[in-house]
């Protein structure tokens, strides 16, 4: 949990290298239940009834001070919300350190770094904080890279129809290293953080959508309905039906599937829409009344998302499909895309050391780094827009768009009704004629070479290894630069330290009475600014004055 020391400052208990690691041993606790006797019923701190069961607690976690959580947990600060849990020993139940109920005593509580320890160890999830609406619901926040990607692997449900082995595989580690990983910087399993993420998603479809419990179980990767059943009496002590009785019925699934997309605030939405408004591709993506709405295909599912400030802590996505199944992928990619896990205490407490950027800083608060919906599309639209302007290489989008994408049907649009287009595949780009549309023969020649990259290679643009082999790969496609390279990088594949130290916008926005910088200056400049550079350049871009909004 390396990031998180700002958080711990602000409430005075420990120093800027972070966490403390204070050991702190807790006794095995076993609870018995005969399966032939008639079961205790328990009131836990929340109000909430469970039957005893077999829990064991093991050890507190050494990376998380327990004094420290636990005056987080007190006064119940939202900037730990997905830092730690606290599993209560008393009860078996785990909560979110903003849980509504009366905290627990010290003794009886247990810190964890993510919700899939907390159910290794045998605790159920909190009915009333609803641990399935923590931001960084994986928890990946402030783990190793390796781990951080793999966690981005696994909420794409890497781990749904294939195993460890073939994980590591494309992250470029032997499973045994994985696993150690897993336990070091989250205190469970990869099955067991796959299977906590299935669990917590369903459980927010059974909260917050319209959803039959049939759908359910298919969108959140279960296998048969009889598993998902199984899987949810055990983990919540009661079986799927009886858990959406809890919540108020939903009105009828007629105006497409809703549901939040939780962050830690601060958010600044205007900036992100801003962004993606001015870079929206005609037919596949269009900003209306401060929403953002867009086309997909996935895994032979089409439809189309809509996205729009929900409260202070939560997006609101609308998505219009028929093919449930690809729900947790859509959900993945649009926390990718509003770059929803970003711990940014950390990351602005980090910037505003320098201060060009303290300012920028402190006028525009949550400011974050826009992602990419698919990153091939997002690779196509970087190469597009060399020595092109933001406006030039959009329109470019569009015409490649008409000429080379799919349709989508009428019916498949829900309230997008404007857009019509699919971003081509790599398949349908390589065999496209893109003559006569405006773009330049050696952009033609580069986006074929991208194209065939990809088929070639469907792991091209996939989110593992280090930044240094992330631009080798990329700059072996002929025609791919430094700039383009570290562009794609930023956005498409979430290098939060990738930095185009060549772009004009940048230089001209560090320009002074001394003169605009060379861009060797600027990535001097920079190193100040690891491994969050990207949020740097990003504050450049949309506050290149340093003017207060």
């Amino acid at each position: 949990m390396a990031v998180t020391g700002a958080r711990i400052v602000a409430l005075g208990v420990t120093g800027p290298e972070g966490w403390h690691r204070v050991p702190h041993r807790v006794s095995v606790r076993v609870g018995r239940c005969d399966e032939m006797a008639q079961p205790n019923r328990i009131m836990s701190e929340n109000g909430q009834h469970r039957i005893a069961r077999p829990l064991i607690v093991n050890a507190m976690d050494p990376h998380l001070d327990p004094e420290a959580c636990y005056r987080a947990l007190l006064a119940r600060d939202s900037r730990f919300d997905g830092v730690f849990y606290v599993g209560v020993l008393s009860t078996g139940i785990y909560c979110r350190p903003i849980c509504p109920a009366g905290p627990p005593k010290f003794k009886n509580c247990t810190f964890l770094p993510s919700a899939a320890a907390a159910q290794q160890r045998g605790f159920r999830p909190c009915l009333r904080c609803r641990p399935e609406l923590s931001p960084g619901i994986a928890g990946w926040r402030g783990t190793a890279t390796t781990v951080s990607r793999a966690l981005y692997l696994v909420s794409e449900g890497a781990l749904n129809e294939s195993g460890i082995d073939a994980l590591a595989n494309r992250l470029g580690v032997t499973a045994r290293h994985l696993r150690r990983l897993f336990r070091h910087h989250l205190g469970a399993t990869p099955i067991s953080v796959a299977q906590t993420h299935r669990i917590l998603f369903a459980k927010k479809l059974l909260d917050e959508s319209a959803l039959t419990v049939t759908e359910i179980a298919m969108a959140a990767g279960f296998g048969s309905i009889r598993r998902f059943n199984a899987v949810m009496q055990h983990v919540f002590g009661m079986p799927p039906s009886r858990l959406r009785r809890l919540t108020e019925p939903k009105p009828a699934d007629t105006t497409g599937i809703s549901l939040r997309l939780p962050f830690s605030p601060p958010y600044d939405w205007h900036t992100m829409i801003d962004f993606l408004a001015l870079r929206a591709v005609p037919g596949v993506e269009a900003v209306e009344a401060g929403r953002y709405l867009r086309t997909f295909a996935i895994d032979g599912a089409r439809g189309a998302v809509a996205v729009e400030p929900g409260r202070a802590d939560y997006l609101r996505a609308t998505i219009w499909t028929r093919d449930v199944g690809v729900l947790g992928g859509i959900i993945g990619r649009l926390r990718c895309l509003f770059d929803l896990d970003a711990d940014l205490a950390a990351i602005d407490g980090h910037l505003t050391n320098d201060s060009a950027l303290a300012a920028r800083i402190q006028s525009r608060p949550g400011v974050r780094v826009p992602g990419a919906w698919d990153p091939f599309e997002l690779a196509v639209r970087a190469i597009l827009a060399q020595q092109v302007s933001v406006r030039a290489a959009t329109t470019l989008a569009g015409r490649l768009v008409e000429r080379a994408g799919g349709s989508l049907d009428s019916k498949a649009r829900g309230q997008a009704a404007g857009l019509h287009r699919l971003f081509p595949t790599p398949g349908e780009l390589a065999r496209a004629d893109l003559s006569g549309i405006g773009i330049a023969a050696k952009r033609v020649h580069t986006l074929r070479n991208l194209a065939q990259a990809m088929l070639e290679d469907p792991r091209l643009l996939r989110p593992f290894e280090s930044l240094e082999a992330t631009m080798e790969r990329l700059v072996s496609v002929p025609g791919v630069g430094p700039w383009t390279a570290q562009y794609i990088a930023m956005r498409a594949l979430r290098e939060p330290d990738a930095f185009p130290a060549t772009d004009l916008g940048l230089l001209r926005a560090l320009e002074d009475a001394d003169g605009r910088p060379t861009p060797a200056q600027l990535a001097g400049r920079a190193e100040a600014w690891r491994p969050w550079r990207a949020y740097g350049a990003m504050r450049l871009w949309m506050q290149p004055s340093g003017d207060a909004r």
